[in-house]
């Protein structure tokens, strides 16, 4: 038998763990590959399609044959756009040079991140927290200082977190509107924020993806636009979630111009520009009215009222009423205390692994947020998916002793 050579990975990709949310979404695929009837409610993109006005602007793009490189930060209209986008809605002001667009709001996210975190920088991470956050947070080198919530809430507890600051402390990434709680922070609190940011000389990257997708709430303010916060955050957006535009792959990032051309510099050597078509379509995205989006909200919002009345009939858990994003973060610690088949539980993980199995849907479990306990259920799917996988979650809790 030949010797086979023992290959050595680096030990920032040993160190990495999967994406829970994507390990799930792709377990409950291959379950329906095989003829398995799974309802998921693990997914994290719109199932509404790209809008029509979007699709053929990118056929004009290709026919017209822009497909080349643009410049790395994106072609000069994008980054305009972006621009009047900002003023209009966020009422914050920059020059396209404090504009970069990458491949994805993950890749924004990462360029921010690997850009202002050096090795041994302490980072504030509230918790629950978007599962990518810790990754980048320790690929850069940096060390994740968590931030408990308050409860019910499930949002920061802020005496916690200017407790939590220390001499290292360089960064706090913010999510607001949140995945996975779907909290909405208050101009009140969004306020008490930015006091803390400045008078700790913070740098704030404040993601703004799900900003769009809110029920009930005014639209969300920008933690930048509040005195002495725009020279010291990054505000992290993109097309997907508002446009239904996932697999375009467009995210931007605004922020101080030398922290930009910094990330610049760094796309330059990863990615160079994101997708020249992609580019074009975002372009015709950001242009239309908001009205395009309204829609899919009102969805939404039908969705998020029917999942909520089905799991207020569920004894025995508590959750924060979501008032955007699309996910309902689930307290299922007295199951995860239980047992089924006369076999202890234990943690979420192992009920989401139960209910994928015996219940046949799909959810997250709340140990990737860094919330043991708790599950997470996405309504971006059907309403008829959501009230038969309902019932499923009813009849499977029902079985655990």
């Amino acid at each position: 038998m030949e010797n086979q050579r023992r290959i050595r990975l680096a030990q920032r990709v040993r160190n990495i763990a999967p994406s829970a949310t994507l390990s799930i979404s792709a377990k409950a695929q291959a379950m329906k590959r095989q003829g398995i009837d799974v309802i998921s409610f693990s997914a994290g993109e719109p199932d509404f399609d790209t809008p029509g006005f979007i699709k053929e602007e990118a056929k004009k793009a290709i026919d017209s044959g822009f497909t080349k490189y643009t410049a790395t930060p994106g072609t000069p209209e994008l980054r305009e756009a972006i621009c009047e986008k900002l003023r209009r809605e966020n009422g914050l002001s920059y020059s396209p040079q404090e504009v970069i667009v990458s491949c994805g709001a993950k890749h924004s996210l990462y360029n921010a991140v690997m850009t202002l975190c050096e090795a041994g920088d302490e980072v504030l991470l509230p918790v629950p927290y978007w599962v990518t956050y810790l990754e980048q947070i320790r690929l850069a080198g940096g060390k994740p200082v968590f931030v408990e919530c308050e409860k019910p809430s499930l949002a920061p507890d802020l005496n916690v977190l200017e407790r939590a600051i220390t001499p290292r402390t360089r960064l706090l990434i913010l999510n607001n509107p949140a995945n996975p709680t779907g909290v909405v922070l208050s101009e009140e609190t969004l306020a008490q924020i930015a006091r803390i940011a400045v008078e700790h000389d913070l740098f704030v990257i404040s993601d703004e993806i799900y900003e769009h997708l809110v029920y009930e709430v005014p639209f969300p303010r920008s933690i930048a636009t509040f005195p002495g916060m725009k020279e010291r955050t990054v505000v992290i957006n993109g097309v997907s979630k508002t446009f239904s535009m996932t697999g375009w792959r467009i995210g931007y990032a605004a922020g101080p111009r030398e922290v930009i051309e910094g990330m610049a510099r760094l796309q330059d050597h990863m990615t160079s520009n994101p997708t020249s078509v992609s580019q074009r379509a975002a372009l015709a995205a950001l242009r239309a009215p908001s009205s395009v989006v309204r829609d899919m909200v009102e969805a939404f919002n039908s969705r998020r009222k029917l999942m909520l009345s089905h799991l207020s009939e569920i004894p025995e858990i508590s959750f924060p009423i979501p008032q955007g994003a699309f996910y309902v973060f689930v307290d299922f610690s007295k199951y995860c205390s239980g047992r089924f088949a006369g076999e202890p539980i234990g943690t979420s993980e192992h009920l989401a692994e139960l209910l994928l199995e015996e219940a046949r849907i799909a959810c997250v479990p709340g140990s990737a947020f860094g919330m043991e306990g708790y599950l997470r259920f996405s309504y971006a799917t059907s309403e008829k998916a959501i009230e038969a996988g309902m019932e499923r979650l009813k009849s499977f809790l029902q079985r655990i002793e």
